[in-house]
């Protein structure tokens, strides 16, 4: 079982500069007791291709400019071991694509790539075509000519380089299977579903977490438990899907947690942040920044569903985030980089915040004593800024995001208060034996109070968001010990 303890969230080279034994010394050495795990974030060749590793051309094979599988084994055994298995795709520049590339049909991986008519075998509608959910505007079929004289549209969900695996036919399951079992044989004890609510596709659907969807998650979880593994589900959607995936895998993402403590603290009211921690999977991850954007759909309204927050809420929280950070994030989210996202907006959360010391202190605090538990991405761990000069440069607008760091910035980024704040919170978490009890929250518009109970064990944060006042309340039999949030800052 996962540890009750806050992991981190990483690339190998991004945070050291080098590479996974180095991640292994930062985290044996100046981050030591910090985090109970790891996710570290794609290691497989290359690291560097369109989208940062999501887009593998050999899964199963860690990028030698970083490292070895030896090394992802030296770094699970002292930390719970988290990594993505890509289910929906892989890279157009794979050996297995580039043959289907060669020979089309004659090819013997030709079965391991989606096709248009793999699904619309009748062809396809203009009604069937608009249905389809897509998380990028555009068509999900990208036609490419083979050498056997054809052209076929191929299924890209994501990009034009990230060609989509079919998942029903053996050569799906196959490259699958392999995976895992590397992952299995080398100390990785939980995997990330990446992408998996995009995996099933039938024709007059929306071809996104659809009842196969959560019967093909059902068997991806199963097969993982039982190579001593459990899954992360890792899907943005609408927040009743995320209730209803949560009881079909081992755990989930809160999704909808970041943007609603970002609407707490820029209305001053908790009202549907309480809503949702009265609701919300006990079964999940937190977080408040990932190596994505921050993701908005999962707080808002959904077709005719109604979200946590209204369409005009959503669009004061995505306004304001462009404000705080000076209008960085409208330069990195949409058609102003390359990777057009619909449901994100790219911006540390640190910036998302106007850089405020005192606020992304109270964020984290939520975050800790919020149901699940924490991870915290390794900008976030340093309160990084967004990095402006990398988004330039790649023009992705997730690289803001994104930073390289080194030894010389880590070691002055743990100098600043906000940082020393941050880790003394971690240790609190990670310590404090009642986040092992049982939750409950209360709000009245502008405060809220995050309790946890167990025996005569008790820790309590209140929050008053208009007089920007935050306090750790914990309780011990007659003895009492306040904290307040100002005080870790100095």
């Amino acid at each position: 079982m996962m540890k009750n303890k806050v992991q981190l969230i990483t690339y190998a080279d991004r945070i050291t500069g080098q590479d996974i034994n180095a991640l292994t010394t930062l985290l044996n050495g100046p981050l030591h007791g910090v985090f109970g795990g790891v996710h570290l974030l794609p290691f497989y060749n290359p690291i560097d291709g369109s989208d940062a590793g999501f887009d593998p051309i050999d899964h199963s094979a860690v990028d030698e400019r970083i490292g070895t599988w030896q090394d992802i084994q030296v770094l699970g055994a002292d930390y719970d071991l988290m990594a993505d298995l890509i289910v929906n795709h892989v890279s157009a520049q794979s050996f297995q694509f580039q043959d289907v590339l060669a020979k089309g049909k004659a090819s013997s991986f030709w079965d391991l790539f989606l096709t248009k008519e793999d699904v619309f075998p009748n062809g396809m509608s203009d009604a069937e075509q608009k249905a389809i959910y897509r998380p990028r505007p555009g068509s999900c079929f990208t036609p490419m000519p083979c050498g056997d004289g054809q052209t076929y549209d191929f299924w890209t969900t994501f990009t034009d380089n990230q060609i989509d695996i079919n998942v029903k036919v053996a050569a799906g399951v196959a490259y699958l299977n392999n995976v895992l079992t590397k992952f299995s044989a080398n100390n990785v004890n939980i995997i990330r579903l990446d992408a998996a609510g995009y995996a099933i596709k039938q024709a007059g659907t929306n071809c996104f977490m659809l009842d196969e969807t959560f019967d093909y998650l059902d068997k991806l979880s199963a097969q993982a438990n039982a190579l001593g593994m459990e899954t992360i589900a890792e899907i943005h959607s609408h927040y009743q899907t995320q209730v209803d995936v949560a009881k079909r895998v081992n755990m989930v993402y809160d999704f909808a947690l970041p943007p609603l403590i970002l609407h707490s603290l820029f209305t001053n009211n908790s009202d549907a942040l309480v809503k949702w921690l009265n609701i919300s999977p006990r079964n999940c991850l937190t977080v408040l920044d990932t190596h994505d954007g921050i993701g908005i759909i999962d707080a808002g309204p959904m077709g005719d569903k109604p979200g946590l927050l209204n369409a005009a809420q959503i669009d004061n929280l995505v306004e304001t985030i462009h404000a705080n950070s000076n209008n960085q994030s409208r330069q990195a989210t949409g058609a102003a980089a390359s990777n057009v996202d619909l449901y994100q907006v790219n911006c540390t959360y640190y910036n998302a915040l106007g850089a405020n010391d005192f606020d992304y202190l109270v964020a984290r605090a939520i975050q800790f004593f919020a149901p699940g538990v924490p991870q915290v991405y390794y900008g976030g761990l340093f309160a990084a800024e967004n990095d402006m000069a990398l988004l330039a440069k790649s023009n992705v607008g997730r690289d803001i995001n994104r930073p390289y760091l080194d030894a010389d910035i880590i070691a002055q980024s743990l100098a600043k208060p906000v940082v020393q704040g941050l880790l003394k919170l971690i240790e609190i978490r990670n310590t404090h034996s009642a986040f092992a009890g049982e939750f409950s929250v209360e709000g009245d518009d502008n405060s809220c109070a995050l309790k946890w109970l167990l025996n005569d064990s008790e820790i309590v944060l209140k929050v008053n968001f208009a007089r920007r006042e935050a306090l750790i309340i914990e309780r011990t039999g007659n003895e009492q010990i306040l904290t307040s949030l100002n005080d870790l800052l100095n």
